[in-house]
């Protein structure tokens, strides 16, 4: 299996560690608010490659954060804290807020089937760590007391730009566009490891430590949270391209100055969804979440098809004209896989194993997930029984998860049903269908009325109108 590897800037052969065992790290949200739909791109591609690991054989341990507390706008201290911006913006408590939109984040993660994490770590659960590891570094000299605050020297490495070769004078201050320089820093680029000083005096959660009462800095936590749950050697992180610099960057200048030796080999990250107008993101207001797809009629599933049709180092864009093309691509696969779900015939293991080594060329090429839903269209043109095509359909969707047999359930039981409709029902719900979309909505009702009276029930549903008997 290749993968392209950020550290490294090309396709690696992935080979973990430990033989047979894979270590994987991938940075949670900060539960601030829901997640968007650009956010969940992410969450969606690390999900694939988890399942596809599991289903070439690996044991995998996969952890992720909880970002509660520490994530600041930017290293100098210049911006909102989300979580402080959150709770003032509900009314509620930083804990209250990290809660609700925890769970929310997670309720939205079944919708899309993505698997929860082996181990979900908050921060606030890990305070005591974070004090530790940074106080190695301060006995080190890789970290010093400046302002109250304890930063992370850069310059006491050997090098620190590791995903690009930057040049300093090219860089911002800071972390984002309009950051005001911290003149605590000795170098530009060292990062916050600890305040005790903060424009933030209503913070709500602090904590005792050796350089007084404050919080930790964003990047410590996920090198810890990593650290304490996979040991010091980790086979793969993975993120947003967005983390690349400075979040991951700085993961691991301060991993590795804590344990003398390299940590990661490999390092994945997943490129922007954007709009139209450019890059998604809450601030911009663009704010399209999982909720809002289903408002709209859309199967969040429908999405994870739309994700898994461009490659994940693709930046992708998004548009309703695109999730509509790719919610009839969806409908029009999972109606022709209908066809096959009599299973009929024996599975011819040769070819299954011919048309599997497709699907797996796919996914061993980098993760290409578009190639391998082809495979899916190459397995339902192939010249071999149903049961063979239906065992390959249920095998690929381990990994894909887009539920595509249960859609194609459901496409069969509704023609089931309308064929049991009687002549005179199904001609008027044809009718009313007919009335419906010139928005004759009282003709509508008095047909629905009809329906009924003749002894049937109406339904509305997402995949269209039920009609079934009382």
């Amino acid at each position: 299996m290749k993968l392209y590897n950020t550290l490294t800037r090309k396709k690696d052969d992935f080979t973990p560690r430990f033989e047979g065992k894979v270590s994987m790290y991938t940075c949670g949200p900060t539960v601030y608010h829901y997640a968007h739909i650009g956010n969940l791109r992410s969450y969606i591609m690390e999900d694939v490659l988890e399942k596809y690991f599991r289903y070439v054989g690996y044991d995998v341990t996969r952890v992720m954060n909880i970002t509660d507390v520490g994530h600041l706008t930017s290293d100098g201290d210049t911006g909102d804290d989300k979580m402080l911006k959150g709770a003032k913006r509900e009314h509620k408590s930083v804990m209250e807020i990290a809660e609700f939109y925890t769970k929310a984040f997670f309720e939205d993660c079944k919708k899309l089937s993505i698997k929860t994490p082996d181990v979900v770590m908050p921060a606030t659960s890990c305070i005591d760590e974070f004090i530790r590891v940074i106080g190695v570094l301060v006995e080190k000299g890789y970290a010093y007391e400046a302002g109250g605050n304890v930063y992370f020297d850069i310059s006491k490495l050997k090098k620190y730009y590791v995903f690009n070769d930057f040049k300093e004078e090219d860089l911002a201050v800071g972390v984002r566009e309009g950051v005001e320089e911290d003149s605590n820093k000795r170098n530009k680029a060292d990062f916050a490891l600890w305040f005790t000083k903060s424009k933030f005096d209503d913070q709500e959660l602090k904590w005792d430590s050796p350089w007084g009462v404050g919080y930790p800095g964003w990047h410590i936590e996920c090198s810890c949270i990593s650290m304490k749950n996979l040991g010091e050697y980790l086979d793969i992180h993975c993120g947003g391209i967005d983390n690349a610099f400075p979040h991951h960057t700085n993961e691991i200048a301060q991993s590795e100055a804590y344990l003398g030796h390299e940590w990661c080999n490999y390092w994945f990250h997943v490129h922007h969804l954007n709009t139209e107008g450019g890059k998604m993101s809450k601030s911009k207001g663009e704010f399209l979440t999982v909720s809002l797809l289903e408002e709209k009629g859309y199967d969040p599933l429908v999405y994870r098809f739309f994700c898994l049709q461009s490659h994940y180092r693709k930046s992708l864009v998004f548009s309703w004209e695109n999730l509509d093309n790719a919610k009839l691509a969806y409908e029009k696969l999972a109606a022709k896989i209908a066809g096959v779900l009599d299973g009929s015939g024996e599975i011819d293991e040769e070819k299954f194993a011919e048309l599997k080594k497709k699907f797996t060329d796919a996914m061993d090429n980098d993760l290409n997930t578009a190639l391998a839903i082809t495979a899916v269209y190459d397995v339902l043109k192939a010249d071999v029984s149903n049961a063979t095509k239906l065992a390959l359909i249920k095998d690929f969707d381990k990994v894909l998860s887009i539920g595509l047999v249960e859609a194609a359930g459901k496409i069969s039981a509704k023609a089931d049903a309308e064929e049991a409709l009687p002549e005179e029902v199904a001609a008027l719900a044809e009718q009313r269908k007919a009335a419906r979309k010139e928005k004759n909505f009282a003709l509508a009702d008095e047909l629905r009325d009809k329906i009924t009276a003749l002894g049937y029930v109406i339904t509305e549903t997402r995949e269209g109108t039920k009609i079934t008997k009382k």
